[in-house]
């Protein structure tokens, strides 16, 4: 009985032994990156572009980027252009260092493939004639009134005081956040988000041409409010 008692208590004392030798884990601390550094994808959307487009590309208040029909009308120059500089005149910032944003070039690149890897679709308009981006034709502002009332009016009345169904995009208060190249793209890519046509189908089986959409462009530049805000009182304007 002593015999296995002492025993017991030298087997009790080695695995003591044996445990206390044992080194504990080391505590492994997650790296943190330095903004630039970060080059994974999903990340810099996340952080640079979803507020506004929406966490999935689409349903954001901002252009719907996942939308094949842009992304093909947009080619990727266009892409990291306006990722890195913006849109002048419209609510979409620079990004890019170089023009007083935060994002590398190396980052910008990254945003800009990695929207048309997740989102386009090759060869969504083969065998289509899509107006460009950016039109060189001169602009008939008279005759961008009568394209309004053809492919337009129908969804967002026909002037600011009767708002159609889609809502006015005569009312100033939306005129003064866009430029013409943002009313451009919309009319061109469509928001398939919130069920606008693209430019194909405003009016079924009559699509618009690049003078159309250069000259309603040029129409709704001119409607826009000289003093975005609130009414001034005559002699008050700044």
């Amino acid at each position: 009985m002593h015999a296995r008692m002492i025993k017991g208590g030298v087997a009790l004392l080695s695995a003591l032994t044996l445990a206390g030798c044992t080194k504990p884990k080391e505590r492994v601390e997650p790296v943190q990156l330095r903004p630039e550094q970060v080059v994974s994808f999903p990340t810099l959307y996340a952080e640079n572009c979803a507020a506004c487009h929406g966490a999935h590309g689409r349903d954001g208040i901002a252009l719907a980027l996942n939308n094949p029909v842009y992304l093909a009308v947009a080619d990727d120059a266009t892409l990291k252009n306006v990722i890195s500089n913006g849109e002048e005149g419209a609510l979409m910032p620079a990004f890019a260092k170089s023009a007083g944003g935060f994002l590398t070039d190396q980052q910008v690149g990254i945003l800009a493939s990695g929207i048309r890897q997740q989102w386009g679709q090759p060869g969504v308009l083969d065998g289509q004639n899509p107006p460009p981006y950016k039109s060189d034709k001169q602009a008939d502002a008279a005759n961008g009134q009568k394209v309004y009332a053809t492919y337009c009016a129908s969804c967002h009345g026909a002037d600011s005081a009767h708002a159609g169904k889609a809502g006015s995009i005569l009312d100033g208060s939306f005129l003064a956040l866009v430029n013409g190249q943002t009313l451009r793209t919309i009319i061109l890519a469509g928001r398939p988000d919130l069920g606008q046509p693209d430019w194909r189908n405003d009016v079924p089986g009559h699509p618009m041409t690049d003078q159309e959409i250069t000259d309603v462009v040029a129409w709704l530049e001119s409607q826009q409010p000289k003093n975005p805000g609130q009414p001034y009182l005559q002699g008050q304007q700044p």
